[in-house]
């Protein structure tokens, strides 16, 4: 065991030895690494056109942002994580992963092409499968696609369904309409019948101002205002009777940050109490429907300055199934390896690093039993 590893033990971080790493980054490929992936038609099409030169990487995640990735995880070619061997020896061995899920944020997921998007999104979850799924055992993928044409991204949820190594499907928080909206329904349909989590990830297509008072300065504005965009998804998806719609289904936000979930919980439940007659449809309060099936991945945490501001924040959210384990890597959200903090406990650790995540992903869970059985 190396000393990065032993030293995830010491105070202020917990160790993270066999937890399941929930949101983790492998850099976005380069078009002309996808061209293999695609068929004869968008080939020809991308090379003629001079796309398989471009970078399709998403704006909303600027590479060389400093919170966006650590100093020491920097890569020559600008994208941290574009290695396999790269997230081995800074991801996943430091951590002691033993499970880790991998969201590729790719410009695919945003394009105003529904066929584009479709093509480029199925080449990626192709490129993860056979790049990174197949050489590397401790990695599971998120079928990504894009939200804006629900009948396409539903036969790319099918087709890679078949795959067990793809445990949930990714879209991206910001759209081009509330997500509660029915035009979206069918990607749940699709992601709860094969058994499989919806991860909404921070970022989007930015078609629509990030704040409700229209287009921010600089990017200390946009990354907080993230929080206030879950804020309203997870509104949305409650409101407009998703979890009725779809009560199988599970919803992971990766980044959203959580210790907005108190304040959150106080003023929904209050003013459902007041105005319900105008949603039937929800019949119980909106911090219940919230425990039982909305997930928070770990990273970016708020933590507060004071020794036991996160501990309230948890007693305030009395749930204890509610935060799933990530490293965000190669973002730059904590101090050197230690991506647990010692406020949690040991016992709240071990539900966030293990149990939580198997709880969620069902697809994960049954490799841990068929492992168990032998």
């Amino acid at each position: 065991m190396n000393e990065m590893v032993r030293s995830l033990g010491n105070e202020p971080g917990l160790s993270t030895i066999g937890g399941i790493d929930c949101d983790l980054h492998p850099a976005p490929p380069a078009t002309a690494t996808l061209l293999p992936y695609l068929d004869e038609y968008w080939r020809e099409t991308f090379i003629m056109r001079g796309v398989d030169r471009m970078s399709l990487a998403m704006t909303a995640s600027p590479p060389r942002a400093p919170i966006n990735v650590r100093p020491d995880w920097k890569a020559a070619s600008g994208f941290a994580g574009d290695t396999l061997e790269a997230v081995r020896t800074q991801a996943l061995d430091p951590f002691g992963t033993r499970l880790a899920i991998c969201n590729v944020l790719h410009g695919s997921i945003i394009m105003h092409s529904d066929d584009m998007a479709a093509a480029l999104c199925g080449a990626v979850n192709e490129w993860l499968a056979r790049e990174w799924l197949d050489k590397e055992p401790r990695l599971r993928g998120s079928i990504i696609v894009s939200a804006q044409n629900a009948e396409l991204a539903v036969t790319e949820i099918e087709k890679r369904a078949a795959d067990p190594r793809f445990v949930q499907v990714m879209i991206l928080a910001q759209n081009d309409e509330p997500l509660g909206r029915r035009r979206y329904w069918p990607i749940y349909e699709a992601a709860a019948r094969n058994r499989l989590p919806l991860c909404i990830h921070a970022g989007g297509s930015n078609r629509h101002a990030p704040t409700a008072t229209g287009w921010p300065s600089f990017f200390v504005e946009a990354y907080v205002a993230q929080a206030s965009i879950f804020e309203s998804q997870l509104l949305s998806l409650i409101a407009e009777g998703v979890f009725h719609k779809v009560p199988d289904l599970k919803v992971v936000f990766a980044e959203s940050g959580f210790t907005w979930l108190p304040s959150f919980f106080w003023r929904a439940d209050k003013t459902w109490r007041g105005v319900r007659a105008e949603t039937p449809w929800v019949t119980e309060q909106p911090s219940d429907i919230v425990k039982r099936h909305v997930r928070f991945t770990l990273q970016p945490v708020e933590a507060p300055l004071e020794t036991d501001a996160l501990a309230r924040t948890l007693d305030h959210i009395d749930c204890d199934d509610i935060l799933l384990f990530s490293t965000d890597y190669p973002h730059a959200q904590f101090e050197g390896t230690k991506a647990l903090s010692a406020r949690f406990g040991e016992t709240l650790t071990k539900k966030i690093l293990i149990d939580n995540p198997l709880a969620t992903y069902p697809r994960i869970a049954a490799d841990f039993e068929k492992e168990a059985a032998r």
